[in-house]
């Protein structure tokens, strides 16, 4: 089979122009292709009054060394054409007979989640810990945070089955390298628990968080079926690590909160940004951490139909187009960037909170994205030499501060401060709010926003907002709306590991993921989830075979 790619048609080509344009690009005889499928569409909206999709089509023809032979010193289509990659998943390793100690898996966020199917796949039967909840109970807890404004610290939008990816835009495209195309096993197991087949081949695919409850559920039956074992409302409150005679430090098996002591030696820590409890437990246990850099700042929130009209013009409301996104970035004369963050096209923004006293936003869109906002963080980037020095878990501290100021700001009652964007631009606090309704439950309390804020921030984001406004039309509007604050942009830590995914002084111990330090949303922590727990699978197999 082969592809080709950048094959571009107008955004309302009529049925049947795929398989007419690629005949015509390719001088095909008649009767070819014998098949074809679509691999990848994206959209080109550079011209907003001529908007083109771009397709990559796999296809069959009956001789294709001759075409590609015919190709392979063209401009354009020998850089185009070429073999169709074969993106198909195989296991690094099989499991023993016998495995006398079982893997431990701690998180069953994406990063846990696939690092638990890949094992059981492998024939590993992972015992899978999770301080939260089943998904289902999660959901209700979650909601009586939002409707009711009451927080159970275990059970929430960070914590709980399927992580903190469980509640935000579902979205499942990354800028990470991915050369052995771990990515497609990622979407193609999503698609086998239930997401929309479209996510194989569109340029941005997302899912939404009510198909993303059902597809967690469908991803537990199966790891199960495979031998593994789920645990929850099972929190890791310490880590058992042995030195041995030549000096090297192992993991020897973790102890829960109920006392109980689960003997292992290979563990993926694969918690998420907000475990601040388990980095702490983790440092104290001698494991190399070490801070690093994050962002911080608020959620912005538009009409969504000023973002589709800036960003496609009079092609806004096309449904192959669906709602507009955007992703802006602004230099500052104080040296800081500032940069959208997480954007969630007609989403709503989410109380995100999993300490008590404490506010936090993010933003969480449904599969439809049909609510009437768009959202997104705006943030400033920090870093640990300049904003939080001292010690590794200096970030959680600054953190901390932050989200207690947004909580007294906001009346202490979980509801987020909130502040017009003329307001803020002009430097006075808001009184009422305007035509844009904030879409943050229990509530918002209009204020100032700088006074949960650092200086610098509220600086670096009020230079921004009219920069942005040339960009998209519309963006600093008087009554748009933000809330605050955003501080959970990812972690403030990293735990450092080695080329063989094993944490660098601490053999045995496998940090993966967001939490680790080493992924940012679901896409890439599936993946790497997919990385570690073939490091495990290698090193379990090679152990079981030298004894």
């Amino acid at each position: 089979m082969l592809r080709l790619t950048e094959l571009k048609l107008p955004l309302d080509h009529p049925e049947g122009a795929i398989e007419a344009a690629l005949r015509d690009r390719l001088g095909l005889a008649k009767g070819e292709p014998r098949s074809l499928s679509v691999a990848r569409r994206a959209w080109d909206a550079r011209k907003r009054s001529a908007i083109e999709l771009v397709y990559s089509i796999d296809f069959e023809v009956a001789d294709e060394a001759a075409l590609l032979r015919r190709f392979a010193s063209h401009p354009v289509y020998g850089r185009t054409l070429g073999p169709t990659p074969d993106t198909s998943y195989r296991h690094v390793a099989r499991a023993p007979a016998h495995v006398p100690k079982r893997p431990v898996v701690i998180g069953t966020g994406p990063c846990g989640l696939f690092a638990a199917l890949i094992l059981a796949e492998m024939g590993f039967r992972p015992i899978i810990l999770d301080r939260g909840k089943v998904v289902r109970e999660r959901t209700k807890d979650t909601w009586a945070l939002w409707r009711r404004g009451v927080l159970t610290p275990e059970s929430n939008v960070q914590f709980g089955e399927g992580g903190a990816g469980t509640f935000s835009d579902g979205k499942l495209w990354s800028g990470i390298k991915d050369p052995q195309h771990l990515g497609r096993k990622v979407l193609t197991e999503f698609v086998a628990a239930g997401a929309p087949e479209e996510i194989l081949f569109v340029a941005k695919p997302h899912i939404g968080t009510f198909r993303l409850v059902t597809m967690v559920e469908s991803m537990r039956a199966k790891i199960e079926a495979l031998g593994g074992e789920y645990r929850f409302g099972t929190k890791v409150v310490d880590f058992i690590v042995e030195t041995g005679r030549d000096g090297q430090r192992r993991m020897r098996g973790v102890v829960t909160e109920a006392g109980e002591t689960i003997e292992t030696d290979h563990v993926v820590l694969a918690i998420g940004h907000s475990a601040r409890d388990t980095f702490s437990r983790i440092h104290a246990a001698g494991v190399f951490v070490e801070a690093k850099p994050f962002s911080i700042g608020v959620r912005i929130e538009h009409p969504q139909s000023i973002i589709d009209r800036a960003r496609f013009g009079t092609f806004a409301g096309n449904p192959i187009l669906g709602a507009a996104d955007y992703k802006l970035v602004h230099h500052c004369g104080n040296g800081r960037s500032v940069y959208s963050f997480c954007m969630c096209p007609g989403g709503t923004v989410v109380a995100a909170t999993s300490e008590p006293g404490r506010v936090v936003t993010n933003g969480m869109s449904q599969y439809s994205r049909a609510e009437r906002n768009a959202n997104a963080g705006i943030v400033v980037g920090i870093t640990p030499e300049v904003d939080y020095p001292g010690h590794p878990l200096a970030g959680i501290d600054f953190q901390r501060h932050w989200e207690e100021r947004a909580f007294v700001a906001g009346g202490g009652t979980y509801a987020a401060p909130g502040q017009r964007v003329g307001d803020f631009l002009a430097g006075r606090a808001s009184t009422s709010l305007g035509d844009v309704v904030p879409s943050y439950k229990p509530g918002v309390t209009p204020t100032d926003l700088s006074l949960c804020l650092p200086d610098f921030v509220v600086a670096a984001i009020r230079e921004a907002l009219p920069a942005f406004g040339r960009t998209i039309k519309g963006f600093d509007l008087e009554d748009a709306v933000m809330t605050g604050v955003e501080t959970r942009t990812s972690s403030p830590i990293r735990i450092r590991r080695d080329a063989t995914m094993r944490s660098i002084n601490t053999l045995g111990l496998y940090p993966a993921g967001e939490g680790a330090g080493y992924a940012g949303g679901i896409f890439s922590a599936g993946v790497d989830g997919i990385r570690v727990a073939e490091a495990v699978g290698r090193d379990m197999a090679g152990l079981a075979a030298a004894a």
